[in-house]
């Protein structure tokens, strides 16, 4: 008879999963580590335990199955905190990708279909992987055969964002096609809203230089007349 996994048991599992801490070490004697990483060499358990208890820290055995077994002095604690804030920062920032599925029927019209084709074009732009799928009636399965060509239409329409990763294939009455995300900026579906390229300014243009009017011939008066001396 199978034994119930009740939360007792289940808190005993991870207790067994978690290295042996302080007064749970039952060994005569271990290799030690100190805090910062150094080597201490093999000491009794009753010394390890003396030095954990003067710097007020734990001692945790960290290789179990060494001979003899590897000890090191840490804040248990502290250690254990950084470790739970460490894997939820890891998940929190890691990427979720979805699987979304657009679905067709070999009736579909050129309006529906053109509106499927933008759902799953809006999909991939954000990142998720795509798995146009589409759904057989009675005898619809006998063109399976245009569904497939029309399948591999949707992939070149959509192929400024998307890449097949799985091509068309029958899975009982449906056929199915995979597409995934094509990284490093995919098209966005015509809408033209990259990044402007900034306009280069334009380097004012110095008016060109002003030849100087030609100054006037001096005149010399004489009696009854006037004569221009040339220059």
């Amino acid at each position: 008879m199978a034994i119930s996994n009740t939360p007792q048991q289940q808190q005993e599992d991870a207790r067994k999963r978690e290295p042996r801490v302080n007064y749970r070490i039952r060994v005569p004697e271990v290799r030690l580590v100190g805090v910062e990483g150094e080597q201490l060499g093999i000491v009794a358990i009753e010394e390890a335990m003396r030095m954990a208890n003067e710097l007020g820290i734990d001692l945790v055995e960290v290789a179990a199955t060494a001979r003899p077994p590897v000890c090191r002095l840490m804040d248990y604690g502290k250690f254990k905190y950084l470790q739970k804030k460490k894997t939820a920062d890891a998940k929190r920032t890691s990427t979720h990708v979805e699987v979304k599925e657009v679905k067709l029927r070999p009736k579909t019209d050129h309006h529906d279909y053109e509106t499927k084709l933008n759902q799953a074009r809006r999909f991939l732009v954000d990142g998720n992987r795509v798995k146009m799928t589409v759904m057989f009636r009675g005898r619809e399965i006998a063109y399976a055969n245009t569904q497939r060509e029309r399948l591999m239409e949707v992939a070149t329409a959509l192929a400024d964002c998307s890449v097949v990763d799985v091509t068309p294939k029958v899975e009982g009455r449906n056929m199915s096609m995979m597409l995934n995300p094509k990284r490093g900026g995919g098209g966005g579906g015509g809408g033209g809203g990259g990044t402007p390229k900034p306009v280069e300014p334009v380097a004012p243009v110095s008016p060109a230089p002003v030849a100087p009017a030609p100054r006037p011939a001096p005149t010399v008066t004489t009696r009854g007349s006037s004569t221009a001396r040339p220059e």
